[in-house]
C-alpha cells in the first residue's frame, strides 16, 4: 500500500472510482429500503456527523503531511549548514588533512543532492552505499588528527564532523517519518460511507451529479496529501536548495 501512497495520480483515480461507486451502492440500498419523515430527520443527523468527522479526519491528515514536509525541509537546512559549517573548520586541519576533507565534503555534498532528487530504487540504493562510505572517509581522517593532536580545536573539528553525520541520520529519519498506513485506511473507510449514506439518501435524476462531486472533492484532496506526504512522488518535491547553495560556495575561491 505505501507504493500507492507514493503515486498520487494512482490514489486519486482508485478513490474517485471507489466512492464513485460507494454512491451508487448506496443509491442501490436506498431504494430498497422506504423512508418516513422521521427517518429523514434521523438520516439528515447522522449524514451531517458522519461528513463532520469525515471533515476532522481530513483536516487532520492534511496538517500532519504538511508538518512532515516542514520538517523534512527543516533539516535539510540544518544538513546545509552542518556541511558548509564543517568545511570552514577544516582551515584547523593541516593543510593536507584540509584539502582531504574537502574535497570528501564536496563529493558528500554531491551525494545528499542526488539523495534528493533521485527516485530510482537501484540508484538510491547506490547513493546511500557512497554516502556511507565518504561519511567513513572523512570521519578517519578527522579522529587520526584528534588523536594525535588532542587539543580544543581538534576537538572542535571532530564535533563539526559529527554534526555533519547526525544531521544525515535526522533527514533520513524525517524522509521514514510518514502518515500511518491506519490512519489512511480509516480516513478511506469512512470517506466510503460517507459516500454510501449521500447515495442512500439521494431522490430525483440529477443523482449521477450528485454522486460525483463528493467523489472528486474527495479524490482531489487525498491526492494532495499523498504527494505532500511522499518524499520522492508526485509533483510536490523538496528541492534541496541550501545544499545547492553550500556547492556554490564550495567553488569560490
Amino acid at each position: 500500500m505505501r507504493a500507492a501512497l507514493d503515486n498520487p495520480l494512482l490514489v486519486l483515480v482508485v478513490s474517485l472510482a471507489a466512492f464513485y461507486g460507494s454512491a451508487w451502492i448506496g443509491a442501490w440500498l436506498g431504494r430498497a429500503h422506504k423512508r418516513g419523515e422521521s427517518d429523514r430527520e434521523d438520516f439528515s443527523f447522522l449524514l451531517g456527523g458522519t461528513l463532520t468527522l469525515l471533515g476532522l479526519i481530513v483536516g487532520f491528515t492534511f496538517s500532519m503531511a504538511v508538518g512532515r514536509y516542514d520538517q523534512r525541509k527543516n533539516y535539510e537546512e540544518q544538513e546545509a549548514n552542518a556541511i558548509g559549517t564543517e568545511y570552514v573548520r577544516a582551515d584547523f586541519l593541516p593543510a593536507a588533512d584540509a584539502a582531504t576533507v574537502r574535497g570528501l565534503l564536496r563529493a558528500y555534498t554531491d551525494q545528499r543532492i542526488l539523495f534528493y532528487t533521485r527516485s530510482d530504487g537501484l540508484e538510491f540504493r547506490r547513493i546511500n552505499a557512497e554516502t556511507t562510505r565518504l561519511q567513513g572517509e572523512m570521519w578517519r581522517v578527522v579522529t587520526a588528527y584528534a588523536s594525535g593532536q588532542p587539543t580544543p580545536v581538534a576537538a572542535l573539528v571532530v564535533s563539526g564532523m559529527n554534526d555533519v553525520l547526525n544531521s544525515q541520520g535526522y533527514t533520513q529519519a524525517a524522509w521514514w517519518n510518514r502518515i500511518p498506513t491506519e490512519a489512511w485506511v480509516l480516513m478511506v473507510g469512512i470517506a466510503i460511507f460517507c459516500n454510501m449514506l449521500i447515495g442512500f439518501g439521494a431522490r430525483g435524476r440529477k443523482v449521477t451529479t450528485l454522486f460525483l462531486m463528493l467523489p472528486i472533492v474527495l479524490s482531489v484532496t487525498l491526492s494532495l496529501i499523498a504527494d505532500i506526504d511522499s518524499p520522492r512522488g508526485g509533483e510536490i518535491r523538496l528541492l534541496p536548495k541550501n545544499l545547492r547553495a553550500v556547492v556554490e560556495s564550495m567553488r569560490v575561491p
